[in-house]
């Protein structure tokens, strides 16, 4: 997927914007990892302070992908650190957005995917399984579904109904 900057994203659909086709995520996530800019379909899921399922989109192929994961914007632990990272990377993945924390800090610096957080924190999750994959999701006030795209570089996030092009 080529690149473009999303101020020029935002600039060339105006109309889009206006109407909620397009929407820019609120600019409280942190960058990590190699890749600054990065776009895909967007796959959602939902969990709460475990990441079982994060686990298990990671280890699978991305086709380019973005994982989005609704973390309910937890400050009490990590959802992905290094490891998962690396192997999101190694999978195909384009991205991870994490709407909660993530750990292992320098080993995702150092690994080729976008990655974006809310922030650091030591703490590993817990290793229930539970949450949902698939569904509507809700990061922030923005409304996130499966299937969408997201595009993401230094400038901030936006989630498109459909594919842009300049």
């Amino acid at each position: 997927m080529a690149y473009f900057a999303i101020t020029d994203a935002c600039d060339a659909n105006e109309a889009f914007l206006e109407s909620g086709d397009i929407r820019i995520l609120p600019p409280i996530f942190q960058i990590y990892g190699k890749r600054r800019a990065f776009s895909g379909r967007i796959v959602t899921v939902k969990v709460f302070e475990d990441n079982i399922l994060v686990r298990e989109f990671v280890a699978s192929k991305g086709h380019g992908r973005v994982l989005v994961i609704d973390g309910g914007g937890s400050m009490k632990c990590a959802l992905i650190g290094g490891k998962l990272s690396q192997s999101a990377r190694n999978n195909g993945w384009a991205g991870v957005v994490v709407y909660g924390c993530v750990r292992d800090v320098d080993d995702i610096n150092g690994c080729d995917i976008g990655v974006r957080a809310l922030a650091a924190h030591p703490k590993k999750p817990k290793k229930n399984g539970n949450g949902e994959r698939h569904n509507r999701i809700y990061i922030a006030g923005a409304e996130i579904h499966d299937g969408e795209w997201l595009y993401a570089d230094t400038d901030g996030i936006i989630v498109s109904k459909t594919e842009l092009s300049l």
